[in-house]
């Protein structure tokens, strides 16, 4: 929740970004500065893609037609055929000029990269784990939908309907875990490094087919309101999201704040992925420069659109009384709410919760701060948890039966725009719930919370009287 502050000066370069307050500099981007990127992509792997598809041709038909909530079952499709887009690369990038390049780019390490501060930044991850991947739920892509320019694209693929949303966050927190598994996961020849190349040309795959789409059907995709589809401004907006939204919003809204040099170690991380991805990465060159652009692109992208409204109920109603955490739709929304503010989640269509569940999103937070603080200032806990976290979210996410079923996404080009595609409101889940709310463990917190604070208020009216006895006699 954006908390007021009561000490903080108002000047007249001070804006307000969806209950995000901050004063505008000459040093912030302005829409003239960032409307180029707008057009300006990661042409190499575009390229790339083309000449892997000449190489191998997708199978006919291998891909879904996802509309709305009606789309075929993901496991069954996911049978059909199965194309790995990275190990093509890596067997013939000695036979094309183009591989070659995109082979050598990857696998030569950038001077900035300090691999002792990458590990460190992976560890920031875990330290903060469960408030980490509330933020990434509810504010990096729930919040992030409010962008109509990145909605548009994501509604073309279909892949965000509500049969499928969920397994599309459970695969890009795969992609997550993998970046921060071990430090070796994320240097060249790792999974971790391996995974983001594959993204890499599934956003190649993505934007040659809207393109091709745009081509025969100018009214398909408008290119100059919305710029070409995963453009330089959307790279450097997901790495935001990544990690400057988590540093400077989700995790301050959940009483979390990290130190310089961990601000520092995180950053380094996603600006390293950032690179291998294709993305601009001195957006994330410093903190100061970091920050400044997630706010203007906060205060200048966030448009929420008819389409951003869908995508983000969609995701609410895919996650809906669901393992692992089984919250109802209130519990979801009052997540949404505390992390976004009430103004972004107003003009994206959510429900307003009761105050019952905004209480329970306080025990949440302070569940969080208990644990994230307590440990990260005994090194031997910290790394314990650490260590423990890294393990829980890989079962939790990638291994379970409720999670990916131990079958990790090669990020295959699934979901695939077309003339037919759109994404519509779809229905939650229908059925009883099968676990324990965490909503029970936020209600268990929020009363220890508030046991603790009256402990407090106590013993600092008793201390207060004991001291004023002794001063008046």
């Amino acid at each position: 929740m954006a908390w007021p502050n009561t000490f903080r000066r108002t000047t007249a370069n001070t804006v307000k970004a969806w209950d995000y307050t901050f004063d505008v500099t000459p040093e912030h981007p302005t829409p003239e500065s960032m409307h180029p990127l707008k057009f300006t992509y990661d042409t190499l792997a575009e390229k790339c893609y083309e000449r892997l598809n000449e190489i191998s041709p997708p199978p006919n038909k291998n891909l879904p037609r996802n509309n709305g909530q009606f789309t075929q079952d993901v496991k069954e499709d996911e049978k059909k055929a199965h194309r790995d887009l990275y190990v093509i690369l890596k067997e013939h990038h000695e036979e094309d000029e183009m591989l070659s390049n995109l082979w050598k780019e990857v696998n030569t390490v950038p001077d900035w990269v300090d691999w002792d501060q990458i590990a460190r930044g992976q560890d920031v991850f875990y330290r903060y784990g469960g408030a980490n991947l509330t933020g990434l739920a509810y504010q990096s892509l729930l919040g992030g939908m409010g962008a109509a320019r990145v909605a548009e694209t994501l509604a073309r693929t279909g892949g965000f309907s509500t049969k499928v949303a969920r397994r599309r966050l459970y695969e890009t927190t795969q992609h997550i875990l993998q970046c921060t598994k071990s430090l070796e996961s994320i240097q060249p020849g790792g999974d971790g490094w391996a995974s983001t190349i594959r993204v890499r040309l599934l956003h190649a795959a993505v934007r040659a087919r809207i393109m091709s789409l745009q081509k025969t059907r100018p009214e398909y995709y408008n290119t100059e309101e919305w710029g070409i589809p995963i453009n330089d401004l959307d790279s450097i907006a997901t790495i935001g999201t990544f990690s400057s939204t988590l540093i400077w919003l989700s995790l301050p809204r959940q009483g979390i704040y990290l130190r310089h040099q961990e601000i520092l170690d995180y950053l380094a991380l996603w600006r390293y992925v950032g690179y291998l991805i294709g993305s601009p990465t001195d957006p994330f060159s410093t903190p100061e420069k970091a920050k400044k652009t997630i706010e203007s692109l906060l205060y200048h992208e966030i448009r929420p659109s008819d389409t951003s409204k869908i995508l983000a109920n969609n995701i609410i109603r895919s996650l809906e009384n669901r393992p692992p955490i089984f919250a109802s739709p209130d519990m979801l929304i009052a997540s949404a709410r505390w992390l976004n503010g009430n103004d972004l989640c107003d003009a994206l269509g959510l429900m307003q919760p009761s105050l019952y569940y905004s209480f329970l999103m306080a025990g949440q937070c302070t569940f969080y701060m208990v644990m994230c603080y307590a440990y990260r200032y005994i090194p031997y806990l910290d790394r314990k948890k650490i260590n423990f976290l890294r393990r829980a979210f890989w079962v939790m996410i990638v291994d379970s039966q409720t999670g990916l079923e131990g079958q990790e996404t090669f990020f295959e080009f699934k979901y695939v725009p077309e003339f037919s595609t759109v994404t519509e409101m779809g229905e939650g889940y229908v059925g009883a719930r099968e676990g324990t709310s965490i909503e029970t463990r936020n209600l268990r917190w929020l009363l220890c919370g508030v046991a603790g604070l009256g402990c407090v208020s106590y013993l600092s009216a008793k201390l207060v009287g004991v001291v004023g006895g002794m001063v008046w006699g």
